[in-house]
């Protein structure tokens, strides 16, 4: 049955703003409505949902949860947040995925394996050749044996020589010095 004091045509609006034009809410009632809704901070809500939402979500993984630093509860506080909050992922905790562990095995048997030595001895002499170069004097040598779309593995075994070699270069310098 409709409202007495609505009529069918009437514009739909807030459940908040229908009691206060309906005459069967007491003024006193009015009058409070008002107050609450005075103090309704919808950014505020959003924030404390967000932060249940977290809580729950560690509590169900089996961690122990942390209280988290309150941000900033204003709106150009929210409105900056915009910006970079994409970069945090999921913003339900409950939704976020776990992160995969890092991977270290071989999916597949190198191709260089056989090679390596050869061109550990180049990478050795010319370290500042350019890995696209090392990888054409291997095919050239080697013809027919590693096609063109193993340059980027070629690649990331150079880049991986390099970063040891790096390394090394820098411990055993300062081992030097101790």
């Amino acid at each position: 049955m409709p409202s007495p004091n609505l009529g069918r045509d009437d514009v739909p609006g807030q459940p908040y703003a229908k009691l206060l034009a309906s005459a069967a809410v007491t003024d006193e009632m009015k009058e409070r409505l008002r107050a609450v809704a005075a103090e309704l901070d919808p950014l505020r809500l959003l924030e404390e949902i967000r932060a249940i939402q977290h809580h729950l979500a560690t509590l169900t993984s089996g961690k122990t949860p942390h209280l988290a630093a309150r941000p900033d509860g204003s709106l150009d506080g929210f409105l900056t947040g915009l910006a970079t909050a994409w970069q945090q992922g999921e913003v339900r905790a409950t939704h976020r995925l776990a992160p995969r562990p890092a991977r270290d095995w071989r999916t597949r048997k190198d191709p260089f394996e056989t090679a390596w030595p050869r061109v550990l001895a180049w990478l050795e002499a010319e370290p500042d050749r350019v890995a696209r170069e090392l990888f054409e004097r291997l095919q050239s040598e080697q013809a027919g044996v590693f096609p063109d779309g193993q340059l980027r593995t070629f690649q990331r075994r150079v880049k991986e020589w390099r970063k040891a070699a790096a390394r090394q270069l820098i411990f055993a310098s300062s081992q030097d010095a101790a």
